[in-house]
Formats: C-alpha cells, sequence, structure tokens
C-alpha cells in the first residue's frame, strides 16, 4: 500500500519516467478529481466508494486500492483543490495592502466555491504539492519586507484565518435561505420592549442598514479593514527598513 507521500507526489501530478507494464484503466487521479467534483455537487457526504465504484466503472472496494482510506483521499482531494485554485491578477508593483486583500479575496473565494474544504483538517495535507505550492505564491505576498522568516508564516496563517471565517460566515447566512427578516424582526421587537434595550437599539440600527441581521459581505469589508490596520505597524515598520 502506498503512503501518502507518494500518493501525494503520483505521476500524474509529479511526472517519472514511464513504467514498463500495460498501463491501468483508472488512476488515483481519476479516483481523486472523480471524488473532488462529488464534493463540489453535494458536499463530502456525498463522496462514497459506491459512488466512486459507479462513476469510475470499478467495484466500490477497488476504490481504495488507488487511495487507501477515506481519511487519505480527503488529503488528496484537498491537495488537488489547492492546485486547481483560481488567483486574481494583481500588479506585481501593488503594495502589500493590495497583495494582501487579494490574497484574502481569493482564499475567501476558493472556500466559498468549494466549502468541503473547511471540513479537511488533516495536518498531512501541508505535504502535498498543491498546497506547497500554494504556501510559496502565497508566501511571496509579504517577500521582501524585511520579516523574519517565522513572522513571515506567522502572518500568512493570520490572514489565512480571517479568510477561513469570512468563507464559513458568508456560508452560514446564505445556507438558511431567504428570509423576511423585517417581518420576522418587528414582532420580535415588540416581545422585547425593554428587556434589552442596548440589543434592540445596535440590532435594529444594523438591521436598517445592512440586509437582514448579519450581512457577511459587509462583515468581511470591515474586518478587511481592521486586518490592514492591524498589520500596518508591523509591515509598513518593515517595509521601510527593507529599502
Amino acid at each position: 500500500m502506498p503512503d501518502i507521500i507518494d500518493l501525494l507526489w503520483r505521476d500524474d501530478v509529479a511526472p517519472q519516467p514511464p513504467r514498463r507494464g500495460p498501463r491501468p484503466r483508472i488512476s488515483a487521479g481519476d479516483v481523486v478529481a472523480t471524488a473532488a467534483a462529488l464534493a463540489d455537487a453535494g458536499g463530502l457526504p456525498t463522496v462514497t466508494v459506491r459512488a466512486l465504484g459507479e462513476k469510475l466503472g470499478v467495484t466500490p472496494m477497488a476504490v481504495y486500492t488507488y487511495v487507501n482510506s477515506r481519511e487519505d483521499l480527503l488529503v488528496l482531494m484537498a491537495d488537488l483543490a489547492h492546485a486547481q485554485m483560481p488567483v486574481a491578477g494583481q500588479p506585481t508593483t501593488a503594495g502589500w495592502r493590495a497583495r494582501v486583500r487579494h490574497l484574502a479575496d481569493d482564499n475567501r473565494e476558493l472556500l466559498r466555491t468549494r466549502p468541503w474544504l473547511l471540513e479537511v483538517h488533516d495536518p498531512r495535507l501541508v505535504l502535498g504539492p498543491g498546497t506547497i505550492a500554494k504556501y510559496d505564491r502565497e508566501l511571496a505576498v509579504f517577500e521582501g519586507l524585511g520579516l523574519a522568516d517565522t513572522d513571515q508564516d506567522a502572518v500568512l496563517a493570520y490572514v489565512l484565518d480571517f479568510a477561513r471565517a469570512g468563507a464559513r460566515r458568508w456560508l452560514d447566512a446564505h445556507s438558511a435561505g431567504e428570509l423576511d427578516w423585517h417581518a420576522v424582526a418587528t414582532p420580535l421587537s415588540e416581545r422585547l420592549g425593554a428587556r434589552y434595550p442596548l440589543a434592540q437599539r445596535v440590532g435594529g440600527a444594523a438591521g436598517e442598514q445592512l440586509d437582514g441581521p448579519y450581512d457577511p459581505d459587509s462583515a468581511w469589508r470591515f474586518g478587511m479593514e481592521r486586518v490592514l490596520g492591524g498589520l500596518a505597524p508591523l509591515l509598513d515598520d518593515h517595509a521601510r527598513h527593507a529599502q
């Protein structure tokens, strides 16, 4: 049984010299790509050996001869998603604020379009070629600012944590479907009366300004400015000394 390194760095992602013998009808790459497509369409619960077997034309038990286990399969799927991640173009001369904004936006968009990634927490994911390429590309956002390597890694993790939180809140807000918040809020406000005056005042003001009690896009913009403001003393100071 191949270990996770061999599966992550298999021939279809890191080509090796051709081997003798007949070529298999399907490959580990086929299993991973099919599983990722199933997850994109219906979430991780739809990724079953039965569904994969039907899609690939093999028996369900044969699926694991290509990917070892469901745990390994999830790592392979997430690494593929990282390798396929769309990245918005940005000028190479852009300042660090614009680069960080692009970095955060790209990661939130990845997680909004492939939300199943939020459910993959396996630490072995960092061993994959797609994930390493993503990490290398994103570290470059902070290169040349004079940060120590450990600080560069920490700042990147800080921005990615913000992007994950923003994506999760966006998904939560959109999973409930359409709801007439004003129709709900009016009778609730009458019940509250003077019991929670602060919640009523602030929540009412926010509800009037936003489309509902929580607008994830407005919260994202607000939070992004706070992230940039929080990083500014560190990055501006290092950027001045690096010049």
